[in-house]
């Protein structure tokens, strides 16, 4: 059995009391187990957190080399930000009301119940063991979302409220633990500000789900998001090696909340950068409007290590759900000659987030009690036939079905390594192995090796079955 190296432990001054003196800036030892930051107070009497150890040598990581080197990755998805279909095992302990973090901290009728079934989502859903698996997969990056909610905000350090009402807080040490443990495995970290004040954009993946999303609409949320991202700068950006600073706005909504995201990603960047000079890369999201609408946006010299990150997902409307296989392989060329061109001439891009599913089937992707457009089970659009066999444990797939999740990985991996990298959605889910990368891995439709190809390339002027 091969030996895996330890955790690691994050000193910083203001959070460790080893900590080096009048210093914001973080370093690693090596560690056994989480230590508790100081500043973060247990949440009730019945709170609790890994103990600290005493640490040992500093391990160094393999620099990245961003625009040149090649990001492969995958999202840590439903961890810091739960979400129903990811973990419908939680959600199921609830009534049918609870659909998200907000509500679930909201309707709870035993707070410190709650607390401990968050801190042990918090504390098994990913661990060192998946880490250690993301390395062996030849990976180097994992993109891990986060609430705000979870950062440890004083009011030294906003002129915003610091209140965290009605989501329960406390995901904060784990998520030190988990900085740890990527740099024990030598694996680099985009941190993803996945839910913001107000929600960005209404989904449950920002803990709320709305249809009135409120965080382009007051500028105390703005605000506030921007504080909170100094802050993560100033404490732990040297445990990271990108800060995006909001995932998926709903620049779609109005000009209004295009705009404001616009002036946003300007404040936040100059922000950071103010806070903790150029060493950090930030990344932006195009906000649903597509990369081409940041054309010159925060290019050099008025920005400087900047990225896109853009999203790409070919089933959430029935004129892609009713793509034949093949069809779902060519739509991938013009995303591919898009992002190469706009990385190219802008700034470095990253397909920060897509699958190999070609179905909405996995049970409550849309939404705690919303079905799918596929069986019609959702409104709207002509049936497309049964979600059997199209989600779920992979051991029901067809032969044919894992030859095409094959063929689409490499496509869609093709769209990625054509600009600079690519992050696989998600790591792991509990019951939609078309999702997961670790179930692909174990059922073949993804290789071991990243590099490996079996197809040709569905946008040269070869055919793929």
């Amino acid at each position: 059995m091969v030996h895996l190296p330890l955790g690691l432990l994050l000193l910083c001054s203001t959070f460790f009391t080893s900590g080096v003196e009048a210093q914001q800036q973080c370093r690693l030892q090596l560690n056994n187990e989480l230590s508790m930051p100081t500043s973060v107070v247990p949440l009730s009497p019945n709170s609790s957190s890994p103990s600290p150890t005493t640490p040992s040598a500093i391990p160094s990581r393999t620099p990245f080399n961003y625009g040149t080197d090649i990001v492969r990755g995958v999202n840590l998805g439903g961890w810091f930000v739960l979400e129903p279909w990811i973990t419908p095992s939680i959600f199921e302990e609830y009534d049918a009301t609870i659909v998200d973090e907000f509500t679930l901290g909201m309707q709870t009728t035993d707070y410190n119940a709650t607390l401990s079934m968050l801190q042990n989502h918090w504390d098994t859903w990913i661990t060192e063991a998946d880490f250690a698996a993301i390395s062996a997969a030849g990976l180097n990056h994992v993109r891990i979302p986060f609430g705000y909610w979870s950062v440890p905000l004083t009011s030294s350090d906003t002129n915003t409220s610091t209140s965290t009402s009605p989501y329960i807080p406390g995901a904060w040490p784990y998520l030190l633990r988990a900085l740890n443990w990527a740099a024990a495995y030598d694996i680099h970290v985009i941190l993803d500000l996945h839910g913001a004040p107000g929600s960005q954009n209404g989904y449950d993946n920002s803990g709320q789900r709305t249809s009135n999303p409120q965080w382009a609409l007051n500028a105390q949320n703005v605000t506030r998001t921007v504080d909170t991202l100094v802050y993560v700068a100033e404490q732990i950006g040297g445990m990271i090696d990108i800060l995006e600073v909001l995932n998926e706005s709903a620049g779609f909504l109005s000009t209004t909340w295009a705009n404001v995201t616009r002036s946003f990603y300007s404040a936040a960047y100059t922000a950071v950068r103010n806070a903790v000079g150029g060493s950090l890369n930030v990344m932006i999201g195009d906000a649903f409007l597509g990369v081409d609408a940041w054309t010159g946006f925060l290019t050099f010299p008025s920005g400087e290590n900047v990225l896109m990150d853009n999203h790409e997902y070919q089933i959430f409307d029935i004129p892609q759900l009713q793509l034949s296989f093949s069809q779902h392989l060519a739509a991938t060329c013009p995303i591919r000659s898009m992002l190469s061109s706009f990385g190219a001439s802008n700034i470095w891009t990253i397909q920060g987030e897509w699958s190999t599913s070609p179905t909405d089937c996995a049970t409550w992707l849309n939404g705690r009690g919303i079905g799918a457009r596929w069986d019609n089970s959702i409104n709207g659009g002509p049936p497309n036939g049964s979600c059997t066999g199209w989600t779920g444990n992979y051991t029901s797939f067809s032969s044919s079905f894992k030859t095409f999740l094959r063929q689409y990985w490499e496509a869609q991996v093709d769209v990625g390594e054509n600009a600079q990298g690519w992050i696989y959605w998600a790591w792991k889910t509990e019951s939609a192995d078309e999702w997961s990368y670790q179930k692909g891995l174990e059922g073949g439709w993804v290789p071991s090796d990243p590099t490996e190809r079996m197809y040709p390339d569905p946008c040269s002027n070869s055919t793929t079955s």
